[in-house]
């Protein structure tokens, strides 16, 4: 039975690709839900680019509704709680790979409402994930890095077959998670399957400080499809 839920939503990879694969399997994903940080010292969530999820939800089509918050973790968890109790739906979307600090608070939350929690990435292959991401026709882009061996050469870069070649031997040198789901690194989506049009960066900033860089969007527009996908 199709159900509808409310996608928690950061605008990277996993909770873009999660909106992707139950719209698939013929759920209706009736909001996203972004909270934004008022720093990068968040506990839970995204900070690069936060506010860039509006033309996101534009490209899918999908109301957002968003928060700001103060980074600390029970005002981020009390501000994530305030966004999902207004939702009238079945149940919640989460893009969690293997954190369980991320997942057993969202969870928590939920649990609290009386909605339960969808987390269709949870517990798969890391390795397995991404390149489906890929074979499905995201777009992604890496737009912070946390980890050593991560240098300015990554900070907006797309994701490809030979930048996972080059992230799986990172993980072999360094031990960094080859899918960022440690907090190794930060993404963006430029254009998946659902996306109406893709997402043009007009404009950006780059700044490091030794294993810490951030790719920041200043102006971004929706672009046109050279072609029918």
């Amino acid at each position: 039975m199709a159900r509808r839920v409310s996608a928690l939503f950061s605008g990277g990879k996993d909770s873009a690709y999660s909106v992707y694969l139950l719209q698939q399997q013929g759920w209706e994903v009736v909001s996203l839900l972004t909270v934004i940080p008022s720093d990068d010292g968040s506990y839970m969530f995204h900070h690069p680019n936060a506010r860039w999820t509006a033309l996101q939800s534009e490209a899918l089509g999908i109301p957002l509704k968003t928060a700001s918050s103060e980074a600390e973790e029970e005002t981020e968890l009390d501000d994530l709680e305030a966004l999902m109790r207004e939702e009238d739906v079945d149940g919640f979307l989460s893009g969690a790979i293997a954190s369980d600090y991320q997942w057993s608070r969202i969870n928590g939350i939920c649990h609290k409402l009386g909605k339960p929690l969808y987390s269709p990435l949870w517990r798969k292959p890391q390795r397995a994930i991404i390149d489906d991401m890929l074979d499905a026709g995201l777009r992604i882009i890496i737009v912070g890095t946390y980890a050593q061996g991560l240098d300015e050469s990554w900070l907006g870069r797309e994701i490809t077959e030979d930048a996972i070649e080059e992230l799986s031997a990172l993980h072999e040198r360094f031990g960094i998670n080859i899918s960022g789901e440690g907090g190794e690194f930060e993404t963006y989506v430029m254009d998946a399957p659902n996306f109406s049009s893709p997402i043009v960066i007009d404009r950006h900033d780059k700044s490091v400080s030794r294993d810490t860089g951030t790719y920041l969007i200043k102006e971004a527009s929706l672009g046109r499809r050279a072609c029918a996908r």
